[in-house]
C-alpha cells in the first residue's frame, strides 16, 4: 500500500460533498455566458452552443432571446424552436415577457434565457427573471442564460464606485456556485469601444451616453478585472472542494495563498504588515491565524492583550482571521495551510540564544522540515533593545516557591521511605520510591516542580545510597545509567501528565461554554415573548461569565435600556457609547478600538436583516474581556439573542397580520351582508311605501294589501338582522346577563315554534319531546332565539316538502336537543365552520341570511355551559345538537 493509499477524505468532507449532491441531484443544470459589460457577445456565444447541443440531439428551445437587432445574432435564432412570449398589460401597454408556464409544460431538456438581472413586467409570476430560472431549474430543466458581473449583488457597491453607476437590477450571488459550469466571454476593452462605435451595441442616438457614463476605458478594465477575478475564485472553491473530498495534501499552487502566525510575541504587528505587504504585491488571499495552546491559556496579561490587537491588525487589513486550539503549534499550523491550500508560509526568525534552540528547535525550523510543497517565508528584524520604551517586555510570572518545596518535600519523604527499606532492597530497587515521588509531583504540581523532583531525586539516591556514600562520587559506572534512566524517565512522565491536565482543562472549559451554549438555546426556545427573551440572556451571561449584563434595544428614535443585572447602572456616557455602537453596527466600549473609556463593552444584537439592539457587559478585569474563548462566547450569545429577539418580532408580526387579515375577513363579510341583507329589505320597503304614497288611487286593493304585506315582511327581516348584529356584539363584548330559571322543555319548543310559524308555511314539524324530562334552568328568551335560529337554519337549507324534527333527551346529566332536517347537508372541511362569524355556505336560490344566526347560538350556549356542534345525517340532511347542563353549578357566569 502506498502513502496515498492511506490518505482517506474526512467525514466532514464526504458529507458536504454528499449534501451538495442531494440538493443538486433533482435540480436542472445552469450554464452562466458571464462577461464584464454589454457587447462582449454573450448572447451570440450562447446561441453557438445552443446550436451545437441542438446538432447533438438535445431537445433544446429558446425561453427568451434579446437580438436588439443584431443580423448576426437573428441568424443564429433560425431554426432554433422558440416559445412565443406573453403579453403582459400594464399601464395601458402591452410588456412581452417569457412565458414560464409555457416552459414548463413544454419540459424541454435545455432552454436559453437571455438577460438573467432582467426585471419582469409588474403582474408576472416572479419579480424578477433569475426567479423564472431557479423554478425551471427546479422542474428538472437545463438552463443557459448570460449575464454581467456588475448586476450579481456582492459586487454592487464596487461597481458603483469603480462606475459612478449604482446597477439596480441584481441577481443573489449563490447563482455563480448554484451554475454547473461558468463560461468567461472576455474581448479587449479597445475592441468593445469599436463595437460600440459601429453601432453593434446599441443603437446610435444611445452610444454617446453610454460611452460617456458607463463604457469608459478605465470602467471597462476594471470590470474585466472584477470577471476574471470572480470566475477565477469559483474555479478555485471547485478546486479545494475537489481536493478536501479526494483527501488530496496539496498544495496545488494556483494561485498564491499567504498564512502568517501570530503569538505574544512584539514582532507579530510587523509580521503582520510585511505579509500584508507581501500580498499586495502577489495579488494573493492572506490569512492570520493563532494557535492557542492550554500552556497558551497562562499568558500573562500583556502577551493576551497583544495578540487580541494583532488579530483586529491583521482582520482591519484584510486578512482572514481565524484562532485554532491545538496541543502542538507546528501540526496545527501544517493542517490549518493544507485545509486552506496555502501556498506560503510567513514567519519571524527566531532570536533566542542558541543553546536554548538546541534544546527545544524553534517552531519555524520544525515548520520548515515539515512543509512539503509549501514555500516558508522566513522575515528578519533589528532587535529593538531592551531599552526601548514602545516594546515593554512582557512580565514573568511570580515563581510559585509552594510547589518546589512541596518538590523538596516529597524528595525527602521518598529518601526517608528509602532508607527505611534499605536493610531489606537493593539500591536499584529504591529508583522505584524516587519514580512514584515524580509522579505524585507531576500529577499534584506544575511541570518544572516536577522537573526539580526529578533531578533532586537523582542526586539523593547518589548521595545516600550509591557507594561512595554521603559524596556525589560513584564507584561503579552502571549506576550512571540508573541515573539518566530515573532522570529521563522522570521528565516523561512529567511531561505528558501535566500535557494531559492541560487537555482535560481546555476539555472542561470548552465544556461549560458548550453547557452555556446549550441552556441559553434552551431557556430562548421555551421563551415566548420579549421580556422572557431578555431575562433568559442576563441569567445565562450573569452564570457563564460573572459578569454584569445591560440589554438595550431601540424605541423610536432611541435605545432604551430593556434589561439589566442587578445593581448595573448606565450613566449618560456609557448610554452615548452604546448609541454609538448601534448606529454604527460596530463594538464599542472597553477593551476595543472605539471609545475605550468606557466601563462596559458592547456588542450589536446582528441579524442578517438589520441590528435589533445592543449587548453590554462588564467582566470582573481585562483578561477576562481579551480572553478568546471568552470574546467567541459572547458573540455566540449576541447572535442567538438577536435570533431569539427576531423570532419573537416575526411571530408578533404574524399574529398582528393574522389579526389585520381576520378583521378584514370580517370587515368584507359585514360589508357584503350589508350590501344584501340589509339593502334588499330597505330597498322593498322604499319602493312599496313609495307606491303606496306616490299613486294611492292606481293600486288595486289587493295589491294594496300585499304591497303592504311585503313591506312587513321586508321590515320583520331588517329588524331580525340588526338584532343580531346587536346580539353578536354584547356576546363578544361578555355583556350577556343570564335570567336562569326551571324551564319546561314543552314550553321551550312551543315558544320556539309560534315564532317561526309564520315562515313555516306547510311544512310540518314533528317534535319527540317525552314528558318525563327533566326542568332545565336557563334563560327562557335567549334559549327561545336558539331555538328559532336553527329551525330558521333548517328551514332556509332543506327543501320544502322535507319535514323537520325536534327531539330531546338526557345524556350523562345532560340535556340534549336536537334539530334535524333532509337537506343537502354540510360538507365535511365546513362542518367546524359553520358555527363562525358571517361564515355561509352556498345557499339556495332565494335563500338569505348574514352567517350570524348560527355564531348567535354558540356564544348564547356556551354561556350557559353548554357546547353547540353539527354533523351530517345519514341519507342526507344536517343535524344540529345543542347539550345544557342540567344543574346551575355549571353555567358560565357573565357580565
Amino acid at each position: 500500500m502506498t502513502v496515498s493509499d492511506d490518505i482517506r477524505p474526512t467525514p466532514e468532507a464526504m458529507l458536504k460533498l454528499a449534501q451538495a449532491e442531494e440538493v443538486t441531484a433533482e435540480l436542472g443544470k445552469l450554464k452562466i455566458f458571464l462577461g464584464y459589460a454589454a457587447g462582449v457577445g454573450k448572447t451570440y456565444a450562447m446561441l453557438e452552443a445552443a446550436r451545437k447541443r441542438k446538432a447533438d440531439g438535445r431537445d433544446l428551445v429558446v425561453g427568451y432571446v434579446e437580438s436588439h437587432g443584431r443580423s448576426e445574432t437573428d441568424a443564429l435564432l433560425g431554426g432554433l424552436e422558440i416559445v412565443p412570449r406573453k403579453q403582459v398589460p400594464y399601464a395601458g401597454v402591452a410588456l412581452p415577457e417569457m412565458d414560464l408556464d409555457a416552459i414548463l409544460a413544454r419540459k424541454p431538456q435545455i432552454v436559453l434565457v437571455d438577460e438573467l438581472a432582467h426585471s419582469n413586467a409588474p403582474g408576472s409570476r416572479h419579480e424578477k427573471r433569475w426567479q423564472d430560472v431557479e423554478e425551471i431549474l427546479e422542474a428538472g430543466i437545463d438552463v443557459y442564460t448570460t449575464v454581467n458581473i456588475q448586476h450579481f449583488e456582492s459586487l454592487n457597491d464596487v461597481v458603483a464606485r469603480i462606475t459612478g453607476v449604482t446597477v439596480r437590477e441584481t441577481v443573489p450571488d449563490r447563482l455563480l456556485d448554484l451554475a454547473f459550469e461558468i463560461r468567461l466571454i472576455d474581448i479587449p476593452p479597445e475592441d468593445l469601444l469599436q463595437r460600440l462605435h459601429e453601432g453593434k451595441v446599441y443603437v446610435a442616438d444611445q452610444a454617446a451616453k453610454a460611452i460617456e457614463k458607463f463604457f469608459r476605458p478605465g470602467n471597462l478594465m476594471a470590470l474585466r478585472e472584477l470577471s476574471l477575478r470572480r470566475t477565477a475564485a469559483r474555479v478555485d472553491d471547485q478546486m479545494r472542494a475537489y481536493m478536501e473530498t479526494q483527501a488530496i495534501p496539496g498544495p496545488w499552487a494556483t494561485a498564491e495563498r499567504l498564512l502568517v502566525c501570530v503569538s505574544g510575541s512584539p514582532y507579530s504587528e510587523k509580521l503582520i504588515r510585511a505579509t500584508c505587504r507581501l500580498a499586495e504585491e502577489l495579488k494573493a488571499t492572506w490569512f492570520t491565524v493563532y494557535i492557542e495552546t492550554p500552556a497558551g491559556g497562562r499568558q500573562v496579561h500583556e502577551n493576551r492583550q497583544r495578540i487580541w490587537q494583532n488579530l483586529r491588525l491583521a482582520e482591519s487589513l484584510g486578512a482572514q482571521v481565524a484562532t485554532v486550539t491545538a496541543t502542538d503549534v507546528t501540526d496545527a499550523i501544517m493542517e490549518y495551510a493544507g485545509r486552506h491550500n496555502i501556498t506560503k508560509i510567513v514567519m519571524g526568525k527566531p532570536d533566542r540564544p542558541r543553546w536554548r534552540e538546541l534544546l527545544q528547535p524553534p517552531i519555524v525550523d520544525r515548520v520548515i522540515r515539515r512543509s512539503g510543497a509549501v514555500d516558508v517565508v522566513v522575515v528578519s528584524f533589528e532587535s529593538t533593545g531592551r531599552s526601548s520604551s514602545r516594546e515593554t517586555p512582557p512580565r514573568r510570572q511570580p515563581v510559585r516557591i509552594r510547589g518546589y518545596a512541596a518538590s523538596i518535600v516529597l524528595v525527602t519523604v521518598a529518601t526517608m521511605l528509602c532508607a527505611l527499606v534499605r536493610p531489606f532492597l537493593e539500591p536499584t530497587n529504591m529508583v522505584m520510591i524516587y519514580l512514584l515521588a515524580v509522579v505524585l509531583a507531576a500529577v499534584r504540581l506544575e511541570r518544572k516542580p516536577a522537573m526539580l523532583t526529578a533531578l533532586l531525586g537523582v542526586l539523593a539516591f547518589d548521595f545516600f545510597f550509591v557507594p561512595p556514600f554521603l559524596t556525589f562520587a560513584v564507584a561503579d559506572t552502571q549506576y550512571i545509567i540508573t541515573f539518566i534512566a530515573l532522570f529521563s524517565v522522570g521528565l516523561v512522565i512529567s511531561t505528558l501528565v501535566v500535557r494531559a491536565r492541560e487537555r482535560a482543562d481546555v476539555m472542561r472549559a470548552r465544556e461549560l461554554h458548550t453547557a452555556s451554549l446549550y441552556y441559553l438555546s434552551r431557556d430562548l426556545a421555551a421563551a415566548v415573548d420579549i421580556d422572557a427573551v431578555l431575562s433568559a440572556m442576563v441569567r445565562n451571561i450573569e452564570e457563564a461569565l460573572n459578569a454584569q449584563v445591560a440589554i438595550l434595544l431601540p424605541e423610536g428614535e432611541r435605545l432604551d435600556i430593556m434589561a439589566t443585572s442587578n445593581g448595573l447602572t448606565l450613566d449618560v456616557k456609557e448610554q452615548a457609547v452604546a448609541d454609538w455602537a448601534f448606529r454604527n453596527n460596530h463594538p464599542a466600549g472597553r477593551t476595543t478600538d472605539t471609545l475605550v473609556s468606557a466601563e462596559l463593552v458592547y456588542l450589536p444584537l446582528q441579524t442578517p436583516a438589520s441590528v435589533l439592539g445592543i449587548l453590554g457587559i462588564r467582566l470582573e478585569d481585562d483578561h477576562a474581556y481579551h480572553s478568546q474563548d471568552n470574546r467567541r462566547l459572547l458573540e455566540a450569545f449576541a447572535t442567538q439573542a438577536a435570533m431569539a429577539i427576531e423570532r419573537i418580532r416575526f411571530s408578533h408580526q404574524a399574529e398582528q397580520a393574522q389579526i389585520l387579515q381576520a378583521r378584514e375577513n370580517l370587515e368584507r363579510a359585514l360589508l357584503n351582508s350589508i350590501s344584501h341583507d340589509l339593502r334588499t329589505p330597505l330597498v322593498t320597503v322604499t319602493g312599496a311605501l313609495t307606491t303606496l304614497r306616490d299613486s294611492p288611487d292606481e293600486v288595486p286593493p289587493g295589491a294594496k294589501q300585499a304591497l303592504l304585506e311585503t313591506a312587513c315582511d321586508e321590515a320583520e327581516r331588517l329588524n331580525r338582522f340588526v338584532a343580531n348584529l346587536l346580539d353578536m356584539s354584547r356576546i363578544e363584548a361578555g355583556a350577556v346577563r343570564l335570567n336562569l330559571e326551571p324551564c319546561d322543555m314543552q314550553d321551550l319548543a312551543g315558544c320556539a315554534l309560534a315564532a317561526v310559524k309564520p315562515r313555516l308555511g306547510d311544512r310540518s314539524i314533528s317534535t319527540l319531546l317525552p314528558d318525563d324530562l327533566p326542568l332545565v334552568p336557563l334563560d327562557m328568551v335567549l334559549m327561545t332565539q336558539v331555538l328559532v335560529n336553527i329551525l330558521d337554519n333548517a328551514l332556509k337549507y332543506s327543501s320544502p316538502d322535507t319535514p323537520l324534527e325536534l327531539a330531546g333527551s338526557v345524556e350523562r346529566n345532560r340535556l340534549v336537543l336536537t334539530v334535524a332536517d333532509r337537506g343537502p347537508g354540510v360538507p365535511e372541511h365546513d362542518l367546524k365552520r359553520v358555527f363562525d362569524k358571517f361564515y355561509r355556505i352556498p345557499v339556495p336560490e332565494g335563500a338569505g341570511g348574514t352567517g350570524l344566526g348560527l355564531s348567535i347560538c354558540k356564544g348564547i350556549v356556551e354561556a350557559h355551559g353548554g357546547d353547540i356542534s353539527a354533523e351530517n345525517r345519514t341519507g342526507g340532511g344536517l343535524v344540529v345538537t345543542v347539550r345544557l347542563p342540567l344543574t346551575q353549578n355549571h353555567v358560565r357566569t357573565t357580565s
